[in-house]
């Protein structure tokens, strides 16, 4: 039976509902785990640890103050997967996050993004179906829009995708899409732009393996030593200074607007069963923009040189984010200088200074 709950500066009566998270450990689902438990609800994550580190799980319940119900849990293993959704009780929802990510990684190695990403999603619904879960929060990708031209909206067209990660979120969304057609699925998709920054608490952040295939991560490695000098793939793009343009989104902020579509969802205040929704700040700021804000919020010069293009890349892309804010009632809170600012913060914490 589901518990009601006033939310702190809520006015209405909510649920607390019961939220599955795959792929929480990682750098957007760690972050919304925290939103969710600050949101009063109930989580329960898995992961593989792919690209994330167990630690994560002991930061979240530091900033919390609640212990994480983890299982490690492969999306990919159909079987384990159904096992463990078929074992759980009261799950209300889930919240996708569980895949690949790198525009460039996935030109070199599609299959690897096909498998985990598509298949790993096309999993999580007949373990969904199974256990008798009608309603997921998607995490997808301003990347299906492609070369178009900013600001993007939800009705912007979408052409063909230029990367293989970028043609398993346009995938994944018509697989959505069409079960939605067949079954009592209820889905938001989720087309976020460029998340970066950290938490407050500097606890948890971005932390990929290996070499960053971000910007932000970049950046904050090589001001700090750990790598010796930034490249900036292409400065001959038609953009005002020719680096590529991108909405840069706070990752508390984003975490936030995953709380606001699933409580969208629990109190039915869609149309249609398949909802989609931009998720930026409605800005664009090239990638020498990104390196003068970290320069000025952190006193701290980036050693970086210009390089060729990288494959899969566009040259600009934005937001409009009209119908988040409208329906969902959501919308950033933080500048680029604060996710500059922050992430800086949690490169320290890291490095123990």
């Amino acid at each position: 039976m589901r518990t009601y709950f006033k939310p702190k500066n809520k006015l209405a009566l909510l649920y607390k509902m019961k939220i599955l998270v795959t792929g929480g450990t990682g750098y957007i689902g760690s972050h919304t785990v925290v939103e969710l438990f600050n949101a009063g609800h109930e989580v329960v994550v898995i992961d593989n640890f792919d690209n994330s580190y167990p630690e994560v799980l002991e930061n979240i319940e530091k900033i919390t103050g609640k212990k994480v119900d983890f299982t490690n849990v492969d999306i990919r293993n159909k079987q384990a997967l159904t096992d463990f959704l078929m074992a759980q009780k009261g799950i209300d929802a889930v919240i996708h996050f569980a895949a690949f990510k790198a525009v460039g990684e996935s030109v070199e190695n599609p299959l690897k993004y096909y498998e985990n990403n598509v298949g790993g999603t096309v999993n999580l619904l007949y373990a969904m179906e199974a256990a008798g879960i009608h309603q997921i929060a998607f995490s997808s990708s301003c990347t299906v829009y492609g070369e178009a031209n900013p600001p993007v909206d939800e009705n912007t067209p979408r052409p063909a995708a230029q990367s293989p990660y970028g043609n398993t979120k346009q995938i994944c969304e018509e697989v959505l899409f069409d079960y939605t057609k067949a079954s009592n699925l209820k889905v938001v998709s989720l087309r976020y732009f460029n998340p970066v920054g950290a938490h407050d608490s500097a606890l948890i952040g971005e932390l990929p393996i290996g070499i960053p295939n971000n910007l932000v991560p970049f950046i904050t490695q090589t001001a700090i030593g750990k790598r010796e000098v930034l490249t900036v793939f292409g400065n001959d793009y038609p953009t005002p200074d020719g680096t590529c343009i991108r909405d840069y989104i706070h990752v508390v902020d984003l975490a936030k607007a995953h709380v606001k579509a699933i409580e969208f969802l629990e109190m039915k205040k869609y149309t249609d069963a398949y909802s989609v929704f931009n998720l930026g700040t409605g800005q664009g700021s090239s990638v020498l923009e990104a390196i003068h804000s970290f320069e000025k919020v952190t006193g701290v010069k980036v050693n970086y040189k210009i390089g060729t293009r990288r494959a899969g890349d566009i040259a600009q892309i934005y937001a409009n984010c009209d119908k988040a804010t409208n329906e969902l009632g959501w919308k950033t809170e933080r500048d680029l200088d604060n996710c500059m600012l922050t992430s800086w913060i949690w490169e320290k914490h890291l490095a123990g200074k």
